[in-house]
Parts: C-alpha cells; structure tokens; sequence
C-alpha cells in the first residue's frame, strides 16, 4: 500500500468515490463493458483502502474518541455498501442485457431496488448497530400506507413484471392494445408506450394492459396479414366475383405464396354483397402499399369481368357497347380518343385468348401489333446471368408490344399469361396512322416504353462488387479477434 494512502486513507477512499463518478460519465456508453471494468477495479480499489484503515463495513466505525473521524469513517462505510448495491447492480444489468435484452430492463430496475433495500438495511446493522427488527416492522407499517395509496401505481407495476415476464409484447413489435395499433417504443414501471401509425404517442398503463386484449402483428416476424374489403353490386354472380378478385390476387406479386391469400364472402343484404380479400406480406411497411395496391387491381379485374363496385360510379359505360370499346374507355392511354374515333378504333380490334402458361410476346421478337389485356394476369420475365426470373405481372388495360411498334426494338421480355387471358390486338397498319395523328397518344406510349427500358435495365444490371478489404486487421476482423 504506498505511503500516502496509508497516511490519508479517507481522502484517499472520497477521492476514489469523484473518480467513479467521473469515470462513469466520461466513457461513452458504447463502451459499457469498459465502464463496468473501471467500477469494478474502483470498487476493489476502494475496499482495499477501507478494510487496511481499520474502516471494516461488517462493523462499527472506528475512531469512537475523535466524533469528526467516527463520523467520516461512518459515512465512508455506508457509502461502501452503497458502492456495492450499485457496482452489482451494473453487474446484474450487463449479464441480463446480454441474455434477454431490452425486454428484461423492468426485471432488472426491481433487482436493483431490491439490492439497495438490502444494502441500506445491512448498513443500518452493521454500521450504525440499529435494532433491524423495529426498523422493519415500523418499514412494514409506513409500506402498508404507501401502498394503499399508491395501488392503482403498483398495481401498473406488478402488471409491468408479469408482461415482462410472459413477453407477450418486446420492443419493436407492432401490436394492438384493445383497438390501439402501434409500435412498442418503451416498456418501464408504469405503462406501455406505442408510436402509432400517425405517428402520435400512445401510453397505455400496465395493468389496463395485462387485462387487455393484444394482437401481436409482428409474430411471426416474417409474416405481416393484410386485408381488403369490397362491396359489388347483389345482381352479380358470387363465381364471377371471386375468380376475378383471385386474378386479382395472382396480379400482386407482394403477396407470400404461403400462407395462400384467399377470397371469402363475408356479408349479403339488399344494397350489395362484401367479399373479402385476405393475405400476407413479408414486412410491416409494405401493409398500406399492398393493400392499396391489392384494391386497385380489384378494381381493373372485377371492371374486366362486367362487375363494378358499389362505391364506384356506375353506368359510365352503355351495357350495348362491345368489350373493345369499353376497354378502350378504361384504358389510360387510349382514353383521349374522342368517341367516335373509339368506335372506328374498336372495330379493328381482334380478341384472342391464351391459357395459363401460353407464351404471348418471347424477348427479341420485333412486334408488329399491340396487345390491349382485357382479363386475367400476364408474367412478364427477364433474363440476367443466363437464368430468368419474374421482373413483374400486368393486368387489365396495360399495353404490350409497344417497342416494336415505336422504334422496330425488340422486346426485351417474355410475356407469358399467368392465369387464362383475353387480350385485344392491334396491327402496326392500322395503329401507325393513329399515332401519327394523335401526338399525345404517341407521347404516352413513348413515356411508357422509355420507363420500362430503364426498368429492365436497373433490374438486369449487375450491381457492383464491393473490393474486398485486405490486411492484418482485415483478418483479425474475420476471426472475432
């Protein structure tokens, strides 16, 4: 023990004490396991100075006949036992972090106040030499009145550990909380905190939320359920309906194959018939884009079929008008086309079908015609590193065939139906004259074809190869070291 702490242990042990503190402070958190380090050689540190001084916690202080020091020493003493709480407490903290994670900080907050109530009692024994008996029987006496006033709170408390323990809910997890959806952004002594989706704060108390009825979207984590409802009109046949919803379905490739999304009727009454289309998707953030997605298609699949929506405005189209011609009203490319040119243009029209697996367009064919999709789903499959893979899927009022008739390109493509197919063709003859004469059409599909050229290209274009780093500390990298 070198000579000035043997002369000056009390100064000695406080000065200790200011390091801790600033030690504690100054490392940064991401250094936690350096932090604990440094608290535990202080606190030996610490113990070492006491204990050589005389200043053992298991007993009275010394120095009975000079009250300054008994009272130092004393103070000393009690902060050791303090200095013990907290260094195990760290120390239970960091062992529980590393098995449980963020889940079990409740647990670990009561384990710490449990030590402290232990070493404050053990200082009361054996520093102060306090009769702990009385002690804890008037602390039983003060704990009963504290807590029936305070058991709404800890009523949240004990409703704290049991959620912990049970781990219905973690951080991260989106759940719902008796028809309150959100995600789970801390988890303390008192309530739950869910961000909603409008990105409002929603604090729930334990207790409401142990009796509550919760819906964990984010177990399974890879499986995320969606829904979308409609309403179609009560005249239209339910096996119509739901071949074209399933078409639909078929259209929106986010959607897992497994568990298989379905079509179920739900509600009928007088004013419509609901059905319901049900699925899942892969992660959370893709619910509100699939979803929006999945109705849209709905949309385009059931018009195809002759089946409109209730809350779609109907009678836009005459019941007598050829499906050329209502297709060409439903197209966003041809819509432009005043009426009279539609019924010119619908006549030279020719409908053909294909079956589920039919080639309709392969890569490298120069079109001479353009296909309008009037039903069903269409594969469209590029080519990269020799094997081909499902870049996308079309449905009703998409085009095909346009780079062919543009710029003589060749399809980049295959275009394959997916599920039973009626399509429209159009031959170049006919078509190139029209585009000649109505520039904004011309100017769609030319903005269509450049989009799906780039498309193509950002989906078949190797990504880059990152150098691999070389070197002496590369390597103990690699081995963990």
């Amino acid at each position: 023990m070198p000579s000035f702490i043997a002369v000056h242990p009390m100064l000695c042990a406080v000065a200790l004490i200011l390091i801790d503190i600033a030690v504690w402070r100054l490392i940064s958190p991401n250094l936690a396991n350096w932090k604990l380090a440094a608290r535990l050689v202080i606190f030996a540190v610490f113990s070492a100075v006491l204990f050589n001084d005389g200043m053992n916690p298991m007993q009275a202080a010394p120095y009975a006949d000079d009250t300054t020091l008994h009272l130092a020493a004393t103070a000393l003493q009690i902060g050791w036992w303090l200095f013990a709480a907290r260094t195990l407490t760290v120390l239970l903290g960091a062992v529980m972090m590393q098995r449980v994670g963020h889940t079990g900080r409740l647990l670990q907050d009561l384990m710490g106040a449990v030590i402290f109530l232990i070493a404050i009692i053990a200082a009361m024994a054996y520093v102060l030499d306090l009769p702990v008996k009385g002690v804890l029987a008037t602390s039983g006496a003060v704990a009963i009145i504290v807590g029936l006033a305070l058991q709404s709170t800890l009523s949240d408390v004990f409703s704290g550990i049991v959620l912990n323990t049970t781990k219905p809910y973690q951080i991260d997890d989106w759940i719902s909380i008796d028809g309150t959806e959100g995600r789970v952004t801390d988890i303390d002594w008192r309530a739950t905190r869910l961000q909603t989706s409008q990105g409002s704060l929603a604090v729930i108390p334990n207790s409401l939320a142990a009796k509550a009825k919760i819906i964990n979207f984010s177990r399974p984590a890879d499986m995320f359920g969606l829904a979308v409802s409609l309403q179609v009109s009560p005249h239209a046949r339910p096996q119509t309906v739901i071949e074209a919803l399933e078409r639909a379905m078929q259209g929106c490739r986010a959607l897992l194959a497994k568990p298989a999304p379905s079509v179920a009727f739900k509600v009928s009454s007088s004013g419509g018939v609901e059905y319901e289309i049900s699925g899942f998707v892969p992660a959370m953030g893709l619910k509100r884009e699939v979803r929006n997605q999945l109705y849209d298609l709905a949309f385009r699949h059931l018009q195809a079929a002759g089946v409109g929506l209730l809350s779609a405005t109907e009678g836009s189209t005459p019941a007598t008008v050829s499906g050329a011609r209502a297709l060409l009203e439903r197209s966003s490319i041809f819509s432009t086309l005043r009426q009279e040119e539609k019924d010119t243009f619908s006549q030279n029209m020719t409908l053909h079908t294909y079956r589920a697996g039919d080639m309709i367009l392969p890569a490298g064919e120069v079109s001479d015609h353009l296909f309008i999709i009037e039903s069903g789903v269409v594969s469209v499959m590029l080519l990269k590193g020799g094997h081909k893979f499902e870049a996308g899927r079309m449905g009703p009022g998409e085009v095909i065939g346009e780079s062919g008739i543009l710029s003589d390109q060749a399809t980049l493509a295959d275009f394959t139906a997916k599920t039973y197919c009626t399509l429209y063709r159009i031959e170049n003859e006919y078509l190139k004259p029209c585009l000649d004469a109505r520039h904004d059409i011309g100017e769609a599909m030319k903005a269509l074809l450049d989009f799906r050229v780039h498309a193509a290209q950002a989906l078949t274009e190797d990504a880059p190869v990152v150098p691999v780093k070389k070197g002496f500390l590369q390597w103990l990298k690699n081995r963990g070291l």
